[in-house]
This record gives C-alpha cells, sequence and structure tokens, in this order.
C-alpha cells in the first residue's frame, strides 16, 4: 500500500505529473474489468440462469409454462455480452474505486481522508443489501403481482357462424360419443361426439335433393392472455430495478453528506418526515413497475433508510469525523504503560507526595544550595 503524505502541501506535483498519474490510473482500472468481462461471457450463461430463476419459480407456482422467448438471432449474444460487461464492472468496482482514491487522497488532509473512508464501506454494506432484498424479496412479489394482473382474465370468444338449425338441434338432441364412423346411411337429426378427434358433430338435413349434411359445431371457449416472456426484457428488467435500488440505497450517505457540509441537521431532518415519505413514495412510484405493491415494497424500506441517514448524523457528526472519535478501533494508549516481569513498574509521585516525603532537614539544605548559588 502507497504510503500518503500527512501534508497535501508537501506533495506538489506539475500540471503534467497530474496527467501522467491520471493516465496510468486510468490504465491500471481498465486492467481488470476487461479480462474478466472476457472470462465472464464464457461463463454468461450462468449468470443469465441466476437472472432468470425467480422468473421460472413464479411461473411454475402460477401453473404458466416455464417457457423464455428470443425473438431475434443477435438477441441473445446481445444479452449475453451485457451481463459479462456488467458482472465484470461490478465485481472489479472496488478496484476502480481503489484507484480513483490514489489518484484524489496525496491532495486531501489526514482529517478529510476520514470522511472519505466512512463513506466508501457504507457505501458497499448498503449496495450489498439492496441487491440482497431486490433479489430474495422485491423481484419475486413484484413478478407475482405483474403476473396476477392478467392471470384471470378471460375474454369471450364467439364461435364460427353455424346454421340456426344446427343451433337448436344440438340444443334439444342427446350427444352420443361414437369412436367410429355413424352407420350410413347418416339420417337428419343425429348428433355425435365423434373420437379421437373430440369434435361435437351433427348431421342436418341439406337441399331438396335428399342429402344430408354433416356440420362441425365447435365448443364456446374463453381467450386468455398467453403470458410468456422474452429473456431479454427479464435481464433487462431486472438489471434496470437491481439499479435504482443501489442507488436509492445511498440516501442515508447522501443525507450524511450534506449534514457534513451544513445544509442540514438532524432536527430539520426530523420535523420534514412527512416531505421525505411523499418524495420517498415519487421515488418509489418511479422506480417499480406501474402498481400499488410494488410500489409500497419500495417505500418502506426507502424511508427507513431516510430514518437511518438521521441516525448516522447522530451518531458520526462532522467534529467527531475530523477528531477521528467516530467508529475508533485503536484502544487508548495509557500514559503509564504495564511493567514487565524483568522491570517492575515505577509508582508515578505527584507533587504533594514529594514534599510531604521531604523534611525539615531536606528544606534546609535545599535553603543552604541557593544561598551559596
Amino acid at each position: 500500500m502507497p504510503t500518503l503524505p500527512h501534508d497535501p502541501h508537501a506533495h506538489t506535483m506539475t500540471f503534467g505529473d497530474h496527467l501522467e498519474e491520471l493516465r496510468k490510473r486510468l490504465l491500471f482500472a481498465l486492467a481488470a474489468p476487461l479480462p474478466l468481462f472476457i472470462v465472464l461471457f464464457f461463463f454468461s450463461d450462468t449468470l443469465i440462469e441466476w437472472i432468470l430463476l425467480p422468473v421460472y419459480d413464479v411461473l411454475a407456482v402460477h401453473g404458466l409454462p416455464p417457457d423464455l422467448q428470443v425473438l431475434s438471432p443477435p438477441e441473445f449474444l446481445i444479452t449475453k455480452l451485457k451481463v459479462a460487461l456488467i458482472g465484470a464492472l461490478t465485481i472489479t468496482t472496488p478496484w476502480l474505486i481503489w484507484q480513483a482514491w490514489l489518484f484524489i487522497a496525496p491532495g486531501l488532509y489526514q482529517h478529510e481522508r476520514r470522511f472519505v473512508r466512512l463513506l466508501i464501506p457504507g457505501s458497499a454494506v448498503l449496495t450489498v443489501a439492496g441487491v440482497a432484498l431486490m433479489y430474495f424479496v422485491m423481484l419475486p412479489l413484484m413478478l407475482h403481482v405483474l403476473i396476477m394482473f392478467a392471470a384471470d382474465m378471460r375474454v369471450p370468444v364467439p364461435p364460427p357462424s353455424v346454421p340456426a338449425a344446427v343451433t337448436e338441434l344440438v340444443e334439444s338432441t342427446p350427444v352420443v360419443e361414437i369412436r367410429t364412423r355413424p352407420p350410413a346411411p347418416l339420417q337428419p337429426g343425429m348428433v355425435w361426439l365423434q373420437a379421437p378427434e373430440m369434435e361435437l358433430r351433427a348431421a342436418v338435413a341439406g337441399d331438396d335433393d335428399g342429402t344430408v349434411a354433416v356440420h362441425v359445431v365447435p365448443p364456446p371457449r374463453d381467450g386468455r392472455i398467453d403470458q410468456t416472456f422474452r429473456v431479454s426484457f427479464v435481464v433487462n428488467f431486472t438489471l434496470v430495478l437491481m439499479l435504482g435500488i443501489i442507488v436509492a440505497f445511498q440516501m442515508p450517505l447522501v443525507i450524511l453528506l450534506l449534514g457534513w457540509l451544513g445544509f442540514v441537521n438532524a432536527d430539520w431532518l426530523r420535523r420534514q418526515r412527512k416531505s421525505a415519505l411523499a418524495v420517498c413514495g415519487v421515488v418509489a412510484a418511479i422506480i417499480t413497475p406501474a402498481d400499488a405493491v410494488s410500489m409500497v415494497l419500495m417505500l418502506l424500506p426507502l424511508y427507513g433508510l431516510y430514518e437511518l441517514g438521521i441516525v448516522l448524523l447522530v451518531v458520526a457528526p462532522a467534529h467527531a469525523v475530523v477528531e477521528g472519535r467516530v467508529f475508533r478501533w485503536r484502544p487508548k494508549r495509557a500514559d503509564n504503560p504495564p511493567a514487565t516481569a524483568d522491570q517492575p513498574r515505577k509508582p508515578v509521585q505527584s507533587e504533594k507526595s514529594v514534599s510531604r516525603e521531604t523534611g525539615p532537614a531536606d528544606a534546609g539544605n535545599e535553603t543552604d544550595r541557593s544561598d551559596r548559588s
């Protein structure tokens, strides 16, 4: 780990040196995502399966076929490239932040670095919590709600035109199942269920020449909406929802940063709780699909993050961070170190004890010494 200067004025660089340092940090930052992108492309099928698992579970619960569609030849390839790229950037995010920190840190004072060291771990913890909440709780519930909107929808479909005589005959004649063709000659008024086609057929008189016409009577049915999802849509929906939740989960750190800069304080934030609840509702409506259940599921953690920001501002105010009194892990140094077995501890004597131990004779000797000098 490189040693950072305590005083930024002692670390001076020319403009050209700054550009050279920036170029070096950019090359180091790109050295990790690009090879990892190539590696993850060969494992992108596993990543896509991980993203699609909640969809398959929800489809199985609702009794729908677990089939997803790909509507164009390059669609799945583009999806694989997108998942591999986003996975590489996500995994190497700590490395990218570290390179940015090495470029910025030499120009910061020691107390300014303490702010960044508190924000970066907090952002990582909130990001992991947001992704876990989205994948295991919010995404399955949202999919359940979205599928339920069209699961019970039935549209009555009018059957094809059938002669009125056939309809009356079917309604007034009992149906007999016949597994072979009915015996010839057919008689008008016969109604049967032809197997194995399982078609309802009726024989009616034809023209005046005495012919018999056989009509197939279609069964009444209702139209339903077949819910078949596209792979690219499900992946995009999951990634966009994940990005929105990650950004929204940074709210406590934004509140903490605004408090450090002096724009807000804990008392003012407590008085603005109703307004904050309304703003969280608007943000939840933008991030989630257009249904009330998903909005409420997003609203609750957002408002909880607002309250967490107030708590962090009380626990870690700016003056405590500057003095290094927030989350201090190092034990406080003792003025009198503990004695070892070979060297016993020497008692510390105060001025009063020293004056008590010196008697009148010692005091007289001290007076004589001062007179001689």
